[in-house]
């Protein structure tokens, strides 16, 4: 599946809401973190798509085609489903990874991406480029089992969030 994205900073919005859609299609609900998850990783890369760039975008998801979204149980494990998302430019320019100064508006896309997804990279792709990252969602057996992400939910522990 994907979608054509404008040189448009308000296309991110439309990015977001196509992408829900899409979830939603498979029965995977807008307050799952998945899902949560999956729209905030939208929003960075099509962002840095349309303002580093100027140029139109792809927006590709991968998602399992028709697979069912089963809920943990004692039966046994539950088996993961990976959702990728990609997003293709025209520009040939790697992504770099930034560290924003503490006032700064912008420079933490990437880095979001990468505390984030389960994986992520960039590749050629024409005469530009094509930046992905992957969501694994699965649970392991046993009471009280819930979706997660691997190891990923440990390594929020060290992050500091500020709010002005």
């Amino acid at each position: 599946m994907q979608l054509e994205i404008r040189p448009d900073p308000e296309e991110v919005g439309r990015a977001r809401k196509w992408a829900r859609s899409r979830l939603a299609g498979l029965g995977i609900t807008a307050d799952e973190p998945l899902a949560e998850t999956l729209i905030l990783l939208v929003s960075e890369l099509v962002t840095n798509a349309v303002v580093h760039t100027g140029r139109p975008a792809l927006l590709r998801l991968s998602l399992p085609g028709g697979a069912p979204v089963a809920e943990p149980s004692d039966a046994g494990p539950v088996a993961s489903v990976t959702v990728r998302l990609e997003v293709a430019d025209a520009s040939s320019r790697a992504p770099v990874p930034r560290c924003a100064g503490r006032d700064a508006t912008g420079g933490r896309g990437l880095a979001l991406v990468d505390c984030l997804a389960d994986r992520w990279g960039w590749s050629p792709e024409g005469a530009g480029k094509s930046i992905w990252c992957e969501l694994d969602r699965c649970a392991q057996p046993g009471e009280g089992a819930t979706p997660a992400y691997g190891d990923r939910p440990a390594a929020y522990e060290d992050l500091l969030f500020e709010a002005f």
